[in-house]
C-alpha cells in the first residue's frame, strides 16, 4: 500500500493534472501487472492543514525534529509523526488567549464549513471542506480515501477536545454523504473510504467515536489523531480502542444503520494505523488486529540512503560501500543497489 499526500497534490500539481494523467497509478507509472502495483490510499489533507497552528509544512518537511529524546523523534526522526504528540502552541493566540472556532492561527481558520488557510508556495488561500476533499480524493483516483477530520494537539483540554471531536464526526459523515452519492451514480470508482477514529488518549471519547463511526456504512476504520505523548501510551490506547471495536463486532453490529442502507456483512472491517510504522510499534500492535499502516519514515531512510534489512540498517552512502560492486544488500536478496548493479552508494 502506498499513501500519497492530498495536502502536497492538491497544490502541486493539482488534482486536474493527476485526473488528466489517468489517476494517480498512472501519474506515478504503474502500470497494471507491475511488481509494484497495490492499492493506493489518499489522505484528507486536514494533518498538514492543522499542522500550519502548530509550526508549519515547511517545518513538517524538514528531515530531522528538533526535540530530543520525544517518541517522535525516536520512531521517524521529525517532529509530528504521532500527530504533534508533544506540541502544544496550537491553542493560544499571540496575546496568549485560546484559539476560538472561526479565528485564525498561524493562516488557518476553522469553521463548521471547513478549514481555510494559506498556500505553503504562494500564500494563496485555499478552502478545504468535507465535501471538496474528496472531490480532490476522487480526481486522484486512489483505492481509499479518508473524510476530513480535526486534529487537536496531544495537550488539548477535554471540552476543547470533545468539541472537536463532535465537529469531526459531523465533517466525517457529510465527507461519507459525498462519497456516497458518486458511488451511488455512474461516476463511482470503486473506491473505499475509511472513518478516522479520534478523541486523543481519552478511553470514553475514543469509544464515542468508534461506536459513532461502526454506525455508519465506513468501508473500514482508521486510527488517527494524538495517539499520545510516548509508545507505551500509545500503545495502551491502540489496546483498548481494538478491544472495544472487538465487542462492537462481536454483538452483531450492522453498519450503515446511520445513513440509511445498511450493510448486512457483520465481520470485522479493516484497521489501519495513520502515521505510525515503525518496527517497534508494528511489533507491538499487529496483535490486536490492525491490519495496515502507513508512515514517512521508511522512504525518508531511502531516500537518505539508509536500508532497513535483516542484520539491521546499511548506510549505502557511506565510503566503505564507495565499490562494493555486484554486492547483495543481504543473504537471498535479488536486488542489487547502485548504478552499477551493486551495493556501491554514490
Amino acid at each position: 500500500m502506498i499513501f500519497s499526500n492530498s495536502y502536497h497534490l492538491m497544490l502541486q500539481p493539482g488534482g486536474d493534472v493527476i485526473k488528466d494523467a489517468g489517476g494517480i497509478h498512472r501519474f506515478m507509472g504503474i502500470k497494471e501487472g507491475d511488481q509494484c502495483m497495490g492499492p493506493m490510499i489518499t489522505d484528507s489533507g486536514g494533518f498538514q492543514v492543522f499542522s500550519l497552528r502548530t509550526g508549519g509544512v515547511k517545518e513538517d518537511l524538514k528531515v530531522e525534529g528538533k526535540r530530543e529524546g520525544s517518541f517522535n523523534d525516536k520512531v521517524t526522526g521529525r517532529e509530528g509523526e504521532i500527530k504533534r504528540a508533544k506540541t502544544g502552541g496550537s491553542k493560544k493566540n499571540k496575546k496568549g488567549g485560546k484559539v476560538k472556532n472561526g479565528e485564525r492561527k498561524n493562516n488557518v481558520r476553522v469553521t463548521e464549513e471547513g478549514v481555510k488557510f494559506s498556500s505553503y508556495r504562494d500564500g494563496t488561500e485555499v478552502s478545504l471542506t468535507p465535501e471538496s476533499t474528496v472531490e480532490l480524493q476522487k480526481m486522484y483516483g486512489a483505492d481509499i480515501i479518508i473524510p476530513l477530520d480535526e486534529l487537536p494537539s496531544y495537550d488539548t483540554g477535554r471540552d476543547e477536545l470533545v468539541e472537536s471531536l463532535e465537529r469531526t464526526h459531523r465533517w466525517e459523515g457529510r465527507s461519507l454523504r459525498r462519497h456516497l452519492e458518486e458511488v451511488e451514480g455512474s461516476s463511482g470508482m470503486g473506491q473505499a473510504m475509511y472513518g478516522v477514529v479520534h478523541g486523543g488518549v481519552e478511553k470514553d471519547l475514543r469509544e464515542r467515536s468508534l461506536r459513532y463511526l461502526t454506525s455508519l456504512p465506513f468501508d473500514g476504520f482508521a486510527i488517527g489523531g494524538s495517539l499520545g505523548g510516548n509508545r507505551d501510551e500509545m500503545v495502551d490506547m491502540l489496546g483498548e480502542v481494538m478491544e472495544t471495536y472487538r465487542s462492537i463486532e462481536s454483538s452483531g453490529w450492522a453498519p450503515g444503520a446511520g445513513l440509511g442502507g445498511g450493510d448486512p456483512d457483520k465481520r470485522a472491517k479493516p484497521v489501519h494505523l495513520l502515521g505510525i510504522a515503525d518496527k517497534e510499534s508494528i511489533e507491538r500492535t499487529v496483535g490486536m488486529g490492525i491490519d495496515t499502516y502507513d508512515s514517512c519514515f521508511p522512504t525518508r531512510l531511502a531516500r537518505h540512503g539508509t536500508l532497513l534489512t535483516k542484520g539491521g540498517k546499511v548506510h549505502i552512502k557511506n565510503r566503505v560501500h564507495r565499490k562494493s560492486y555486484g554486492i547483495p544488500i543481504e543473504e537471498g536478496c535479488q536486488v542489487r543497489g547502485g548504478r552499477g548493479g551493486g551495493r556501491q552508494g554514490d
